[in-house]
């Protein structure tokens, strides 16, 4: 048995590509998209003209921060004019569904360790693992299969990208996760992953925890916490990996606004599929799903009817999630060979 799965349908597609070609890697920047932008660039800037990486999103966690210094990474913001400069377009660790910014690029690779949102055209190369912890897990299978050691700085970006989108392999990590880290062990700087890794909290997000610890609730099984009006929705996630520390907290719901958007972090033990939750109950607003630990949801603050944000939410967490329909027996009235084929 080998070290990492096979990845010939990649191999193949980049024997596709041409030298006049001008890709641009879009991400929604976190560690995991900053690592597998990284990373694809590196696999693809020998074979064509041209790559470059921009960022939907504004960066502003500190470990965020601390990554983008260290490891010397240049992802600029995105802007309308770019698309006119590249002749291609990819996008990493998510999927064209998942924001609006995304919208009217026709991408030619898509690489995603999320749920599949919506089925793609055949002709693009599409790889979804929604099974692997992180994104830059498939990085670093790509680069074993091609053979290209990563060096220090890429090695260590792809670690932290794999620690954070599992939490320390503690939520939907997978064996290929952790052999994905150890692997990339050989080749990165383990002083400045720690460096990156223990830059979380700025001193001006302070405020915001006290918000947080005094509007607490209970929600069934878990808690919803709502943080008002941030700065930048990430603090919401900061706040929500931080409750998660909590031993009576299964899980998470952490709520708040920016810029005329609400926005919804969750975060779970597995006890609650929260990816769930929040399509079941904030899809249809705008945004919303995830995995089962963790999950997302956005929409206009409009759709909060009564202008009480904090309470509007809080009553959608509280409705009861419809329960997923059981897979047809292969023996039931009426299923056929082909039902107990389908449900094998």
């Amino acid at each position: 048995m080998s070290y990492f799965r096979k990845t010939p349908k990649f191999i193949s597609y980049l024997g596709t590509l041409k030298h006049n070609q001008k890709w641009l890697i879009l991400i929604n920047a976190d560690p995991d998209a900053m690592a597998s932008s990284a990373t694809l660039s590196r696999i693809l800037r020998k074979r064509v003209s041209g790559v470059g990486i921009a960022r939907i999103n504004e960066i502003s966690r500190p470990d965020n921060l601390a990554m983008l210094r260290y490891t010397r990474l240049r992802i600029p913001r995105y802007s309308a004019e770019m698309p006119g400069s590249y002749t291609h377009f990819a996008l990493v660790d998510s999927q064209p569904s998942h924001n609006p910014n995304f919208s009217g690029i026709t991408f030619s690779i898509i690489i995603d360790h999320h749920p599949l949102s919506t089925e793609p055209s055949p002709d693009v190369y599409v790889e979804i693992q929604p099974d692997y912890g992180a994104t830059s897990t498939m990085m670093t299978e790509y680069l074993y299969n091609l053979g290209i050691r990563p060096g220090r700085l890429l090695a260590t970006a792809l670690q932290f990208g794999i620690k954070t989108d599992t939490m320390n392999f503690q939520r939907q990590a997978r064996d290929v996760d952790l052999r994905a880290y150890q692997h990339l062990d050989k080749f990165s700087d383990s002083a400045l992953l720690n460096r990156i890794a223990h830059s979380e909290f700025r001193f001006d997000w302070l405020p915001y925890f006290a918000r947080a610890t005094t509007n607490i609730y209970k929600a069934g099984s878990g808690f919803y916490i709502y943080a008002g009006k941030v700065e930048n929705p990430d603090i919401l996630v900061v706040l929500a990996d931080f409750f998660t520390r909590v031993y009576e907290i299964r899980w998470v719901a952490i709520g708040g606004f920016c810029c005329d958007k609400a926005v919804l972090i969750f975060r779970s033990d597995g006890s609650k599929d929260v990816g769930r939750l929040a399509k079941a109950n904030f899809d249809r607003l705008g945004s919303g799903g995830g995995h089962r630990t963790m999950a997302r949801a956005e929409f206009d603050l409009s759709a909060a009817a009564n202008g009480d944000l904090e309470l509007f939410i809080y009553k959608r967490l509280l409705t009861p999630v419809p329960k997923e329909k059981a897979a047809p027996r292969a023996d039931a009235p009426g299923a056929g060979p082909d039902a107990a084929q389908a449900w094998a």
